[in-house]
């Protein structure tokens, strides 16, 4: 009897052990991890030398002397090398008419080139995917592409898909939100990420300049990737999600028009990018920033941030005007080793390395990625990540900051934890030469073929040659 009376005294203590155990149990279910990732590498025969962005430019019957000069400032100051890509159809002269055939073989080679490598080099089948996430901004298609990747690669029956449209440069994030929820609800799965833009049906050939200038930016490009909650394949894994924050602005009516799809004074559509486009990001960074600093900075690095902006704010207005230089300003690098930012152009990357106080050393990276592959949209920033692991960079425990924005206007950002010390002996940055980066000068070859411009007047531009 004595003995039974015991068992049931500790009956509360089990319980309450059996409930600690199965949550913490659950929470290591909910860990998203990074398994591997495979950038997208087109065809030499799609590169954009200067010599050919010049007969681009002058394809357009629709553009004139002032519309050359905005281009070539443009393309010059943009930070983009020669070795970007294009689609297809541009270099077929036929940007100006292009088939739905043309943007769905420019998808497939993409799903080709990225999904099928991915499953070849991890040995997972793809009848082993659990959900499966397509982002792909500007093309909309019946059925959708994710449909046509599970047809593909003959996927089961239940799996779970997604496809996004319309998220912008920052859609990658978004989709890593959505694979983190579904892995806080289930067990052991595998989720599989498909991040890139479509070029081919939204190349613009008109003449506005806000609209033009994409045409500068964009470069075909994608990235897809294998996550994972499943504790036992946490070992082989490259990268742990620690949290990620999503930031959208898109109530605020200048933000939501700094970066749209829209059509010109003549019809033509086009993709705008705004003069409230600098400050609409601006505003997103600080909100998101705000957001997920607690989260990923040390105290003492908060502490002394909030005591330096309680004492600037109980100075008086000529003792502020005299301190403007010495503003406080958070320290990341407390809590982050490396950046990840979005290649979204010279002075995106400019503005964000000026506002972390980042060295050139942490922005080498964006930098690089922008020279060699461009703008890429949603996948920039897994470009910049595979440059850093080419680079040998990445090692175990350290903390990497990845940082995205979009239209909506959206900006979003993570905080990755290092597995172990990555090598990247299988990425493209390792067929890029990238003993050769970064290089002892970024020549500018748009300036040196096409300069002259800046200078011209009406009479020697027409004589162009046709």
């Amino acid at each position: 009897m004595v003995f039974f009376l015991t068992i049931l005294s500790f009956l509360p203590l089990l319980y309450l052990v059996y409930i600690l155990l199965n949550v913490l149990e659950r929470k290591r279910h909910q860990n998203c991890y990074l398994l591997d990732y495979q950038l997208y590498k087109p065809t030499d025969d799609r590169k954009l030398s200067t010599e050919f962005c010049g007969e681009i430019i002058r394809r357009n019957k629709n553009l004139g002397l002032n519309e050359y000069k905005f281009l070539l400032k443009a393309i010059v100051s943009s930070g983009i090398g020669e070795e970007t890509y294009a689609p297809r159809m541009v270099f077929e002269g036929r940007e100006e008419n292009p088939t739905h055939q043309d943007t769905i073989v420019e998808m497939e080679e993409l799903f080709e080139y990225t999904i099928g490598e991915l499953f070849r080099r991890t040995g997972i089948s793809p009848s082993d995917i659990d959900v499966l996430v397509v982002n792909i901004s500007m093309l909309a298609c019946m059925p959708s592409l994710s449909s046509r990747i599970v047809n593909q690669y003959k996927m089961r029956e239940d799996i779970k898909t997604y496809n996004l449209c319309g998220m912008g440069c920052s859609a990658s994030l978004v989709s890593l939100n959505i694979v983190q929820s579904i892995f806080k609800a289930k067990k052991h799965q595998l989720a599989m990420v498909v991040t890139s833009e479509s070029l081919t049906p939204n190349w613009y050939i008109g003449n506005d300049k806000s609209m033009i200038l994409s045409n500068c930016l964009f470069r075909s490009g994608g990235c897809a990737m294998i996550l994972t909650n499943n504790p036992s394949l946490s070992q082989k894994c490259k990268l742990k999600l620690n949290c990620l924050v999503r930031t959208h602005h898109g109530s605020k009516d200048e933000s939501y028009g700094c970066c749209i799809e829209t059509e010109d004074d003549q019809g033509r559509v086009g993709f705008h990018l705004g003069k409230s486009l600098p400050k609409a990001a601006a505003r997103a960074f600080i909100d998101n920033l705000k957001e997920i600093a607690p989260k990923i900075l040390p105290i003492r690095e908060l502490l002394r941030f909030s005591i330096l902006s309680i004492t600037l704010k109980m100075l008086n207005n000529d003792q502020r005007k005299s301190t403007r230089s010495t503003r406080p300003i958070i320290n990341f690098k407390t809590g982050v080793d490396h950046f990840c930012l979005h290649t979204g152009g010279k002075a995106v990357i400019d503005t964000v390395a000026q506002s972390l106080g980042l060295s050139e050393c942490d922005v080498e990276p964006a930098r690089m990625t922008l020279h060699r592959f461009g703008n890429t949209s949603a996948s920039s920033v897994w470009y910049v990540l595979g440059y850093m692991e080419a680079k040998k960079r990445l090692k175990k425990g350290e903390k990497l900051f990845m940082i995205s924005f979009g239209a909506g206007f959206k900006c979003n950002s993570c905080l990755w934890e290092v597995m172990g010390d990555l090598e990247g002996e299988e990425n493209v940055w390792k067929e890029c030469n990238i003993e050769c980066y970064p290089p002892q000068t970024l020549a500018n070859p748009f300036l040196e073929k096409y300069g002259w411009i800046q200078d011209a007047d009406i009479d020697t531009f027409k004589l162009l040659p046709e």
